[in-house]
């Protein structure tokens, strides 16, 4: 038997003889006007990271993010009935509840049946209005489905006066969906009217009561937001709206973005396995352009060459994204031969004295040295493709989270 959302029911305009579903229009998935040519995108930037080409893999990038700009976000306001729902939709729309074009407010319960609201804040979001979980004894179950949760790319959690359980199991639910959240605090105008403790106090005893309560359940720590509906500008308010812009990027933008990376990733991929299996060959040099095998500051800058992340590369790259060349030398493990010597365990157990004494006194007996030598040579060559390889890839998703925000 499921477990009801709520056992006190609030005083409410609707018979609690009406069934829930009668007062739910059936759910019209809102479908965006734009999609991705995820094959063109791909093999765009496939060729543009084959030629080694830092610009045009930006471009490549920049276009799919304004590609998929106007693609539709849903987020879904949701909460207690009496909490305030309506109202913080209104104030995020910038709005006031006085407007014709405004989410109907009052004391009593006045959303009845879902409603979505759009914003010149938030282009392309729909923000829906659900009908509180306090106005009916329906099980959590029954709620997600005529909600339509699936629907939503993110919800928002409103409560104001307690943080009670029909919002830890909501807050459960959709984190069991794979979906974020936020919990937000409404009318803390009010809490602070009619308590004692200081503003910097009450807040923080508002945020420990709903941590306290969400880890009881084993519930991930959401962003917790304190706001006044009333009053927009203050409290946790434009923190929240600066949040909520960066999400709703993040949600149009991941899924393309990270189709692009798998791309670039394959071919960092196949290019690092090629030369690992020309390293101690003629090819290796050939294929790197250098003279000695033995001249480790020679190999390194001609693997940073190989894979695009020379210095000129980077310098292309920065210019093009507005950055600092050092912001991304300083994400790389291999930004020169000490660093990278120091920073992996193979590396630097191959440079101790003892090792380095060992290796010299087998240089100097031919048919036994010549053998090991050229091993250890072999294993530092393929640590240095493996290490730029892998920086490579982390530039690469600092180059794809810069282009979302």
């Amino acid at each position: 038997m499921a477990t009801p959302l709520l056992t006190d029911m609030e005083e409410s305009p609707v018979s609690p003889h009406t069934p829930l579903s009668a007062s739910f229009p059936s759910v019209v998935r809102y479908h965006s006007g734009c999609s991705v040519p995820a094959e063109a995108e791909a093999l765009s930037i496939e060729k543009a990271w084959a030629a080694g080409k830092w610009p045009e893999v930006i471009s490549v990038v920049r276009e799919t993010v304004k590609t998929v700009s106007c693609t539709p976000v849903n987020i879904a306001v949701t909460g207690d009935s009496g909490n305030g729902m309506s109202s913080f939709i209104n104030a995020l729309r910038g709005i006031g509840h006085e407007e014709e074009a405004s989410a109907p407010t009052g004391v009593v319960r006045t959303t009845l049946t879902r409603a979505s609201y759009s914003s010149s804040h938030f282009p392309n979001v729909l923000l829906w209005d659900l009908p509180g979980t306090g106005a009916t004894t329906q099980s959590l179950e029954n709620y997600q489905q005529e909600m339509q949760f699936s629907l939503y790319d993110l919800f928002i959690v409103i409560t104001s006066e307690e943080f009670s359980m029909n919002h830890i199991r909501l807050a459960k639910a959709i984190e069991c969906m794979g979906k974020k959240f936020y919990v937000v605090w409404t009318k803390l105008d009010r809490d602070l009217n009619t308590s004692a403790p200081r503003e910097g106090e009450l807040q923080q005893n508002i945020r420990g009561h709903i941590l306290e309560n969400l880890q009881k359940e084993r519930v991930c720590e959401p962003p917790i937001f304190l706001v006044s509906s009333l009053e927009p500008s203050l409290h946790d308010f434009p923190q929240l709206t600066e949040t909520l812009q960066k999400d709703v990027s993040h949600i149009r933008c991941d899924g393309p973005l990270q189709n692009l990376f798998h791309v670039c990733e394959k071919i960092i991929n196949d290019k690092m396995t090629s030369l690992q299996e020309k390293v101690g060959t003629q090819s290796f040099q050939d294929t790197l352009g250098i003279r000695n095998a033995d001249d480790l500051e020679e190999c390194l800058k001609a693997c940073h060459w190989h894979f695009g992340v020379d210095d000129e590369s980077l310098q292309q790259l920065a210019m093009r994204m507005g950055r600092a060349v050092v912001e991304y030398k300083a994400i790389m493990k291999s930004q020169d031969l000490q660093i990278l010597s120091k920073g992996d365990w193979k590396l630097t157990c191959m440079s101790w004295a003892f090792v380095q004494a060992f290796l010299s006194f087998l240089s100097s007996i031919p048919l036994l040295g010549d053998p090991v030598i050229r091993y250890f040579r072999r294993i530092k060559h393929k640590r240095f493709i493996a290490v730029v390889a892998e920086d490579t890839r982390t530039i690469l998703k600092q180059v794809l989270e810069d282009s979302i925000i």
